[in-house]
């Protein structure tokens, strides 16, 4: 396919007004046609009003329909074959294999949420029937459903130009719900965007559905974006990226005569605990798999460990010197953009120059345009309790190892941090009385908790909760990965005595969809 640099509002493929985006192959420095003119208020204005004719019909699709509209999709994403893995590696310098994976992913997931929609579990039926003769007082027939909140602003990530991004988890979650979604595009990978876009573009037209449904606006700089957010028709908002940019967003959305929601993933630094008897026993293990864990896709993961807690003494010195081996040892790989490599650099530099900061090791250089070079640093638990400024993310593969006295100094550690989308605890048997100690403070800290693994890798599936409190997220009762996503989407509405003729199909007697239901306070 030809790309052409458009904007896709609706069923149209048109030219934007505003400043050009032309991707950048981050690995040789060099531009990538074509050159995509961005969108501005004009092109908000029509997909937003396209998005809100498309709400009304859209969210009351069979169960069945919708299933089938997000396997389309996902077969048109499919169907694209080569030319979007190599488009891909070109924008993001991301290997071959990897982005074959992420589409895997951004397929399978679309399936999963099919499955959700024909299973029926989210419209969470409640019906207690009507009791005329109940004493001291009647109860009158209340049926409750989920409905879709309406038209959702969804924008693409950087670091996942497929799963995170146009038909990604926010896109397929917000369709499952029964919301038209509006895409802005990221910057970074274009070309990319489009092949998907368009995709989505033929699933809508050959599931005949309205074409509002779906559209993908570019534009750089904040105009376009705080203009969708803005918009109110926009009735809710899925974000991944920097927390400067979801706080942005979140004031935004807030600032309006009607406040939405903005479901947020922003920071995380995805703290580490490594508990004395695990260190003790397997401590050059564990360093071996901390650094895959970190070197992964050049540390550009939401949930790379950034932070690593363990008792100060021999075996803790044992870890950092196996582990800033391996750091040592690990090549240089091209990071996605120019400026996050430059905001990695920034980062990496503010811990080697930090008084109380001591460098490790540093990973080899590289020859691409945009290289990330591996960081392993150290300090003392007493400076970082004291020194707000460390717990910042880099974001790549840095980490900064904490040195503790004793596990009541790791419980203050743990107090302190932010929220967090994940934290792991390496730990053997001997080590459950400590773990116990912590637990309650990690639960108030983290959206999930590992034992003995690496927060690097998120399955999609029904039990992933991907959130966390602020800054990791801005809302820790959601997740943005697996099937609980589509709750974000959603809201409750309780029919009361309404007659049989008026009652949504889901409600009504009979149960005619075929879904579980809660009837009069038992399972169905």
């Amino acid at each position: 396919m030809t790309l052409e640099g458009k904007l896709l509002i609706g069923q149209q493929a048109v030219s934007g007004q505003q400043a050009d985006i032309q991707a950048v192959n981050p690995a040789t420095g060099e531009t990538l046609d074509p050159i995509y003119t961005g969108g501005g208020k004009a092109e908000v204005e029509r997909a937003c009003e396209l998005a809100e004719a498309a709400y009304a019909s859209y969210r009351e699709t069979s169960l069945e329909e919708r299933a089938v509209f997000l396997e389309t999709i996902a077969s048109e994403i499919d169907g694209i074959g080569d030319e979007l893995t190599a488009r891909g590696v070109a924008e993001t310098g991301l290997p071959e294999a990897r982005l074959q994976g992420e589409r895997g992913r951004t397929c399978g997931q679309l399936r999963l949420f099919a499955n959700v929609v024909r299973a029926g579990e989210w419209l969470d039926v409640r019906i207690d029937p009507a009791l005329p003769d109940r004493e001291p007082m009647p109860r009158v027939d209340l049926r409750q459903r989920h409905i879709a909140l309406g038209p959702v602003a969804v924008f693409g990530a950087s670091n996942f130009p497929l799963a995170f991004s146009v038909a990604g988890g926010d896109t397929a979650s917000a369709l499952a719900a029964g919301c038209p979604v509006v895409v802005k595009g990221h910057s970074a990978h274009p070309g990319t965007s489009e092949l998907v876009g368009r995709a989505i573009q033929r699933a809508v037209a050959k599931c005949k559905l309205p074409e509002g449904v779906f559209s993908l606006l570019f534009g750089s700089g904040k105009e376009i974006g705080q203009a969708l957010v803005a918009d109110p028709r926009i009735q809710a908002v899925g974000f991944t990226g920097s927390r400067s940019g979801g706080t942005a967003l979140m004031a935004t959305a807030q600032a309006r005569p009607q406040p939405i929601p903005v479901y947020a993933e922003m920071s995380s630094i995805n703290p580490v605990f490594l508990l004395p008897e695990a260190l003790k026993a397997r401590g050059k293990a564990i360093a071996e798999g901390f650094v895959g864990s970190l070197n992964m896709g050049a540390g550009q993961f939401c949930t790379n460990p950034g932070l690593v807690i363990g008792l100060k003494g021999a075996e803790l010195d044992a870890f950092v010197e196996a582990a800033g081996e391996g750091v040592k040892g690990s090549a240089a790989q091209t990071m996605l953009t120019p400026g996050i490599h430059d905001a990695y650099q920034q980062g990496v530099d503010r811990l080697a120059s930090h008084a109380k900061v001591t460098e490790v090791a540093r990973g080899q250089t590289g020859e691409s345009a945009n290289p990330c070079q591996a960081g392993l640093f150290v300090a003392s638990a007493a400076d970082f309790l004291a020194d707000e400024a460390l717990q910042a993310e880099v974001f790549g593969a840095s980490s900064l190892v904490i040195e503790c006295a004793d596990v009541d100094e790791m419980q203050r550690v743990a107090a302190q941090t932010e929220g967090q989308l994940t934290i792991t605890l390496q730990m053997d048997d001997g080590d459950l009385a400590a773990a116990k100690q912590l637990l309650p403070t990690l639960e108030r800290k983290a959206g999930r908790i590992l034992a003995n693994g690496w927060p690097t890798g998120v399955e999609v599936c029904h039990a992933m909760v991907h959130g966390g409190p602020y800054p990791a997220t801005s809302d820790s009762r959601t997740t943005s990965v697996g099937s609980a996503a589509i709750f974000r989407f959603l809201r409750p509405v309780c029919y009361q005595a309404l007659p049989e003729g008026l009652l949504p199909e889901a409600i009504r007697d009979g149960n005619p969809c075929g879904v579980s239901r809660l009837v009069d306070g038992k399972r169905e």
